[in-house]
C-alpha cells in the first residue's frame, strides 16, 4: 500500500472513530511529532548526571553483560 492510500485509509478510519481515549492519544502523537522536542531538555539535572555517569561507565568499560548479571544472581 502506498503512502497516499495509507493516509486516506487512516483519514476514513479517523472520521468513524468514536473512542475518545484513542482520539486523545492520537492528538498527543500528532503534537509530539510536530514539536520534535529533545527529551534531554525535559530531564532534571540529577537525571542528566545519571545518564552522563552511565555513558562514562560504558566508555571506561565498567559494565557487565546482561548474561553475566543473570548468572551472578542465578536468574
Amino acid at each position: 500500500m502506498g503512502l497516499e492510500a495509507l493516509k486516506l485509509e487512516l483519514i476514513e478510519w479517523l472520521t468513524r472513530l468514536e473512542n475518545q481515549s484513542t482520539i486523545e492519544y492520537l492528538k498527543v502523537v500528532k503534537d509530539g511529532s510536530e514539536e520534535q522536542k529533545d527529551w534531554w531538555n525535559d530531564l532534571s539535572d540529577l537525571q542528566k548526571a545519571g545518564v552522563e555517569r552511565g555513558l562514562k561507565d560504558i566508555e571506561n568499560g565498567w559494565t557487565s553483560s546482561h548474561d553475566a548479571v543473570k548468572e551472578k544472581y542465578w536468574l
